[in-house]
């Protein structure tokens, strides 16, 4: 126990800091560098390690995979601002509300739909506790049952793709399967890509739905509705005008990943054009509706004419993406850079047409958002999730380093190597563990201190997408287990104060449990995670 002294102390320094108060960015970063240096003074550590960092931060800042991270945060941050996700909410209760179990139902899959379009957690969960509590509370669904599915559905878009988690964890997950196949005598492995996590987290993700969707049927199948929900006329064209955009958008995004069109990278940015689209003729939709009849507006059929406008320009300039994906696909459209000089057939002069059209539009767009001042606000409120997240990432990377200069990579291999079994209890350790750090770490802290510890080992026995949709399901109960659960935070920003925070914390524990069975399911069979990412890239 002796030589890893140093180790505790660095792992009670770090829960001390965490406890204290201290942002975690700090504390993952400051508490390695002042245990490293009162180490080095009694001779246990050599600075000189402290030189790789400079490297390590650079190499994160220039890895354009993790470009895909903003993007993603700014496409959510503009749905959430511009309501879309809100009114979609609305048309679906509408027409499936009336009893307790149909619009718990409703809510569900309405946050399935948002988490694949979205992902932002604390969005969700507030909109969420604002828009569905009072209407499930209404209709005579009980608090708990309420509080834990809004809960657990406001954490959906970590494990639905698009998943800045995945995004994450692929990049991690890439960088030890790489290592550990080195270290097993494979110096030219298959490359382990974000795609083939997205891909592989879409089935487990669907089955963790449908869980939560047969412990809602069951736990509400007998409870009368107390009063009639919101039936407001709603016709099928408001439910298809406020669904279909998300649904397209949801499409063109995880589409393009999945049949090679586009890398995560870029398929961010379709993300961000089509949410650009989509809330900028939602924009104008809300501004024709405060001109119609009854409206304070002086010129309202001036102004119904520009919104009507504007929704044209918005619908045109995305079939005209659309109509890019599609040459794409078929392949037409290609600018030939072969010969000396540069070929262009009519496909491609069509592309670069459409190209310029896309962009137009997509300017229209920014001056409609800027206007309502969603684009502005969207920018910084992505700026300052980004800046968290990145920070997070260059600190983790501080720890890493100082753990490793203490040894601790050594450790972390005896300890595994060390436990009777094959490489399944290896993993079943791990995944223990990751367990008991969500209830005070993030998962972006967990992603970048075991995944590096741990994969090198486990990863030259098990297959990495399996391991990679594993961690992902297991990281998702770190955003409802206590007491820094952040799906808890938000919730409780949003609830009523009659809602306590005891009757909060009881109401995840079903929700927790499925998410474990769920976990289990995968781990027993391999296959949910490992079979579409086999169809789809071989």
């Amino acid at each position: 126990m002796i030589e890893h002294f140093w180790l505790i102390v660095l792992g009670l320094s770090l829960l001390a800091g965490i406890l204290s108060g201290v942002p975690v960015m700090l504390v993952l970063a400051g508490v390695p560098v002042l245990v490293a240096f009162v180490a080095a003074g009694f001779g246990a550590f050599d600075l000189s390690f402290l030189q790789a960092y400079p490297q390590r931060a650079f190499g994160v800042m220039s890895n354009s995979l993790l470009v895909a991270v903003p993007l993603f945060v700014l496409m959510g941050v503009m749905l959430e601002r511009s309501r879309v996700a809100e009114r979609m909410l609305m048309q679906v209760g509408r027409v499936l509300g009336g009893t307790p179990r149909a619009l718990a139902l409703a809510v569900l899959l309405v946050s399935t739909l948002i988490a694949a379009s979205t992902g932002i957690i604390g969005a969700t969960i507030v909109m969420l506790g604002m828009i569905s509590l009072p209407a499930m509370r209404r209709v005579g669904v009980p608090d708990e049952t309420a509080s834990g599915l809004i809960c657990a559905a406001g954490t959906l878009g970590q494990i639905i793709p698009p998943s800045i988690v995945l995004i994450l964890l692929g990049d991690q997950v890439a960088n030890a399967y790489l290592e550990a196949q080195q270290q097993a005598g494979n110096f030219a492995p298959d490359a382990v890509t974000v795609g083939d996590l997205f891909a592989g987290s879409l089935l487990p993700g669907l089955v963790l739905v449908a869980l939560y969707g047969v412990f809602i049927f069951f736990r509400l199948s007998n409870i009368p509705a107390h009063t009639e929900a919101d039936t407001a006329p709603s016709n099928w064209w408001d439910v298809a005008r406020e669904v279909l955009p998300p649904i397209l958008l949801i499409l063109a995004v995880l589409g393009s990943i999945l049949t090679g069109v586009a890398t995560p990278t870029e398929a961010a940015a379709i993300g961000v054009a089509g949410t650009l689209l989509i809330t900028a003729a939602r924009v104008s939709a809300a501004g024709d509706e405060d001109a119609l009849p009854g409206g304070t507006h002086a010129h309202a059929p001036e102004q119904r004419r520009t919104a009507g406008w504007l929704r044209h320009v918005m619908t045109a300039t995305g079939a005209v993406g659309f109509a890019l994906v599609a040459l794409r696909l078929t392949g037409v459209g290609r600018v030939d850079l072969s010969a000396a000089q540069v070929g262009l057939s009519l496909g491609s002069m069509l592309a670069i047409a459409l190209t310029g059209l896309l962009v137009a539009g997509l300017v229209v767009a920014v001056v409609v958002l800027t206007r309502a001042g969603i684009f502005g606000a969207a920018i910084g409120r992505a700026v300052q999730t980004s800046a968290m997240i990145f920070g997070i990432v260059l600190a983790a990377s501080m720890l890493s380093l100082v753990f490793r200069g203490f040894g601790g990579d050594d450790w972390v291999r005896e300890v595994l190597t060390g436990l009777p079994g094959d490489h399944r209890t290896m993993l079943v350790f791990t995944l223990l563990v990751i367990f008991l750090m969500g209830f005070i770490l993030e998962f972006v802290e967990i992603v970048f201190i075991v995944v590096p510890l741990v994969g090198p080992i486990l990863l030259q026995d098990v297959d990495p997408v399996w391991f990679a949709v594993l961690v992902a399901l297991n990281l998702q109960t770190s955003f409802l287990t206590p007491p820094f659960g952040f799906a808890l935070f938000y919730y409780r920003s949003a609830a009523p104060a009659d809602i306590r925070t005891g009757t909060i914390y009881r109401a995840i524990i079903p929700f927790v449990l499925i998410q474990i069975v769920t976990l289990g399911i995968v781990f027993l069979w391999p296959p949910l995670a490992t079979w579409l990412p086999s169809v789809l890239f071989g």
